[in-house]
């Protein structure tokens, strides 16, 4: 009864892959056999009417949309969508943002609440989008930057960074290697590429005041988003937050993306700078400090972080030597073992891998034990 039951699930499911005709002097097909929506006019809006729209409807400073976009590749605009759409869209299907879905946040290999690379680009995009729009920037420019702002970053947490730093000139940075190197296939604007390479603040300031918006929401989101999976852990607890950090946005993630969100928004209301207020800054810097001494710098992380730096030193040093791993069937070799082409290949091969595929390359390359892996102790 059960097989039948579930046979004609299928197969009434099965009859929906057509759709359904509307009559037959419009020539469409409907989603529902009920359907009814529709726009209410036939006109569209097009890409160049939408630029107009930001025109007239951004505030001064705002970065406006043109045409295709200032690209490397010259590229013909897109009909409908303007230039930083086309970015926020290519980020969102490119293969470097789908694997940050297996790059550690905090926790290797988290369990299934606790945040990835991926969640977090989602949550930095979703604060960076609330300010923009409140305050009259490009959204669509601000929410590119922001997805693809850790595009960069290899597996293992920022422990990648100090893995990866001897192998290339001036060190691995995930902000500039995502730009530079990650990104470049996807010919994005200049002024993505500038909000990407610019958010952390050891970094110049982005040349946009929505690369701007995007580097006070990365800490912001994850400042509040790590406090929650750790204290969710049991690595901390709620009453340990420093007394003005509880005083100044709570204790609880919503209270706290309330207050700082809202302290950029009135900041920026009163001074026309991209900026938090001052209370509400201090305690950021404290609820940041907070998060290091105990859940990023604590003894277990350290160890964590160790782990993942022998890993992936082992890895890169093994397809610097075998640079044909790292082709795909039927290619050719195209470098000298142990050259400086095979050494920025093997860093790119190995800061692009997910966590898990990291560890299996170790087991099968290697020849590494299980016992030798990181064992999914936040870092």
């Amino acid at each position: 009864m059960e097989i039948e039951n579930s046979k004609s699930r299928i197969d009434s499911w099965a009859e929906t892959m057509r759709g359904h005709t509307a009559d037959t002097s419009t020539k469409i097909t409907l989603a529902h056999a009920d359907s009814w929506a529709g726009s209410g006019t036939r006109e569209l809006i097009d890409r160049r009417a939408r630029e107009e729209f930001e025109n007239d409807n951004l505030t001064l400073l705002a970065t406006r949309s043109f045409s295709a976009g200032n690209r490397s590749v010259e590229e013909e605009p897109d009909k409908f969508r303007t230039c930083f759409e086309r970015d926020r869209d290519r980020i969102l299907h490119a293969s470097s943002f789908r694997r940050l879905a297996g790059k550690t946040q905090v926790f290797v290999f988290p369990q299934d609440h606790q945040r990835t690379r991926l969640t977090h680009a989602l949550e930095v995009s979703q604060v960076a989008t609330s300010v923009a729009r409140a305050i009259g920037l490009n959204v669509a420019l601000t929410e590119a930057i922001a997805l693809g702002h850790d595009c960069g970053h290899g597996p293992g947490g920022h422990a990648s960074e100090d893995a990866l730093s001897p192998y290339v000139e001036g060190g691995y940075d995930h902000a500039v290697w995502g730009a530079d190197v990650t990104l470049v296939p996807l010919n994005l604007c200049v002024e993505t590429l500038d909000g990407i390479r610019n958010h952390s603040w050891s970094r110049p300031a982005p040349q946009t005041p929505e690369g701007e918006v995007v580097s006070w929401a990365d800490r912001i989101a994850y400042v509040c988003h790590d406090f929650e999976d750790s204290v969710a852990a049991g690595v901390v607890t709620t009453d340990q937050l420093p007394e003005q950090v509880r005083v100044m946005c709570g204790t609880r993630r919503d209270q706290q993306l309330r207050a700082f969100i809202g302290a950029m928004i009135d900041a920026t209301a009163a001074t026309g700078r991209i900026a938090m207020t001052n209370q509400c800054a201090e305690a950021l810097a404290m609820f940041r400090k907070f998060n290091y001494e105990n859940i990023y710098m604590r003894k277990e992380s350290r160890w964590q972080a160790e782990s993942v730096i022998r890993l992936l030193r082992a890895l890169v040093e093994h397809y610097i030597a075998n640079p044909n791993l790292m082709y795909s069937p039927g290619e050719r070799d195209l470098f000298d073992a142990n050259s400086s082409e095979a050494t920025k290949l093997a860093v790119t091969y190995v800061g692009g891998m997910t966590d898990r595929f990291a560890c299996r390359q170790a087991i099968s390359l290697l020849n590494w034990t299980e016992t030798q892996l990181p064992q999914g102790i936040g870092i």
